[in-house]
């Protein structure tokens, strides 16, 4: 009877080369997965906030519309004459104009985006707003300045004229 002490020596090598090439495949298919994972251009991603923004508005959900500002006391909202600053003040000027007694936050739209990136984490917004209430609509213009944060994309300054 041959000794075959050699073949099994040639197969355990082989074992852990095949291991190797294995690990090697599998790193080059996962590298392959992520450059088909392109980041959102910003633009896709600030139009995100803003259907959020919409979306929550329209059902009454005030707290997930001011999701899409950031959540900072260096947060600025001009409107009109009014200068406010701050993710709080903001908040409570949309609950006097909007939820008071009396008030209602009717239907919202935006229309007429143009959003453009000058670079990877900063975006600006033009457009314009509709708000369809029972007895009137409101309207006007706004430029919004985005910035992508550690959260994600979020409005840092707010300028609404109607």
């Amino acid at each position: 009877m041959r000794d075959h002490r050699w073949l099994d020596s040639i197969w355990r090598r082989m074992g852990s080369e095949l291991s190797v090439l294995f690990l090697l495949f599998s790193a080059m298919g996962l590298a392959a997965t992520a450059q088909i994972r392109q980041p959102v251009p910003p633009a896709d991603a600030v139009r995100l906030v803003l259907d959020a923004q919409v979306a929550a508005w329209n059902k009454g959900d005030l707290e997930k519309f001011m999701a899409g500002y950031w959540h900072s006391p260096e947060l600025s909202f001009f409107s009109g004459n009014d200068k406010h600053r701050g993710w709080k003040e903001t908040l409570s000027r949309y609950r006097q104009r909007y939820q008071a007694e009396g008030k209602e936050m009717g239907k919202l739209s935006f229309t007429d985006l143009e959003i453009e990136s000058p670079s990877p984490d900063m975006a600006w917004v033009r457009g314009r707003f509709k708000l369809v209430m029972s007895k009137e609509t409101l309207t006007g213009l706004f430029t919004l300045i985005f910035k992508k944060l550690p959260e994600g994309w979020r409005i840092v300054h707010d300028h609404t004229s109607g």
